[in-house]
């Protein structure tokens, strides 16, 4: 399967407390932090529910 490298760019300051607790989820709690998951049907409804404060790229 294709691993993706995720990374933080925005705050989740004044964000909804279901994003931020699917942003530690992900592993991520600071700006520029980057983490690589699996892709899986369950990381890419997490990547829609928090797709404006990610960048999501390809890691091979």
């Amino acid at each position: 399967m294709a691993k993706l490298r995720i990374t933080q760019v925005r705050s989740t300051i004044r964000t909804r407390p279901e994003h931020r607790g699917t942003m530690r989820a992900l592993g991520l709690r600071k700006i520029n932090q980057s983490s690589v998951h699996e892709d899986s049907p369950v990381l890419q409804g997490m990547l829609r529910k928090v797709a404006s404060l990610v960048k999501v790229e390809n890691d091979e």
